[in-house]
């Protein structure tokens, strides 16, 4: 038996970091949301464990024999105390180190599958007891809701969000690295995320990590100046610690021309809706 799960592009809508722990960790607040395209990673049982890479961005991730998908096969296994092998097909259709995610999305819908396979219900606490440890996105993927995150971002509120808006992602094909644009925060926590409807919180709102990331990655000041500009646009951002940045448009015709101009400069697109 073949199980497919989708693993859906996380987008931050709006993130504001509010301070560093001594531990090194961020407290933060984030309205998380999900475009309805993404990665897509199939299970099923196998003889002999296994994991296979497909899709345009496989070789990012070629040659890591551990990475968050097959951690959360294993952390599965310990938590149910299952024992069957499974082979594990990752077809990565999202950029390595993009901030929309992608390995925590992959991982959360390895947890998910696997619990399809072995009739265990989407809402076992154990599912979420095994997600958490994998890191701080982990929970809000494994939820797939919009939701206001805080805490490290693993404590969650679902919230109403904003199915079928047309969104654009965008991707300059830089990767950044997270810990070195959290460690770049400025440590001014500029307060919290207003009330409201979803879109006039996250318009109000911002992301404290776009200034660390730009200045380790220029080009997104372009992409985000780019689709802030376009016709249409209903709010242009850089999601998560970069260096992704996504548009929600007022239509789909507004949100493919500015796909095609992105296009023409080699940035990566990815033209979806909210889910």
């Amino acid at each position: 038996m073949l199980v497919t799960e989708a693993a859906p592009a996380k987008i931050n809508l709006a993130l504001h970091v509010r301070a560093r722990q001594p531990d090194g960790y961020h407290l933060i607040e984030t309205l998380f949301a999900f475009a309805r395209d993404g990665d897509v990673v199939t299970v099923a049982e196998a003889d002999v464990p296994s994991f296979t890479l497909t899709g345009p961005f496989a070789a990012g991730l070629d040659g890591e024999g551990d990475n968050l998908v097959t951690r959360a096969a294993t952390a599965f296994a310990e938590a149910f105390g299952i024992d069957q092998p499974h082979a594990i097909i990752l077809d990565k259709r999202l950029p390595i180190a993009s901030g929309i995610g992608g390995g925590s999305a992959d991982a959360a819908a390895t947890l998910r599958a696997l619990a399809r396979l072995h009739g265990i219900a989407p809402d076992d606490p154990r599912l979420l007891a095994a997600a958490t440890p994998l890191g701080a996105d982990l929970p809000a993927c494994l939820l797939g809701q919009t939701s206001l995150g805080t805490g490290r971002g693993d404590v969650l509120v679902p919230i109403e969000g904003l199915p079928q808006t047309p969104l654009l992602l965008v991707n300059p094909r830089v990767p950044v690295p997270t810990g070195a644009v959290f460690r770049g925060w400025d440590g001014i926590d500029r307060g919290p995320i207003p009330e409201g409807p979803l879109l006039t919180r996250a318009s109000a709102g911002r992301n404290d990590l776009a200034p660390p990331a730009i200045a380790i990655a220029p080009v997104i000041a372009e992409v985000e100046a780019m689709l802030a500009a376009a016709p249409g646009v209903l709010l242009a951002r850089m999601s998560g610690s970069g260096a992704t940045c996504f548009a929600l448009f007022m239509n789909e015709a507004d949100r493919d021309a500015a796909a095609d101009r992105a296009g023409t400069r080699g940035w990566w697109t990815l033209a979806t809706f909210m889910a």
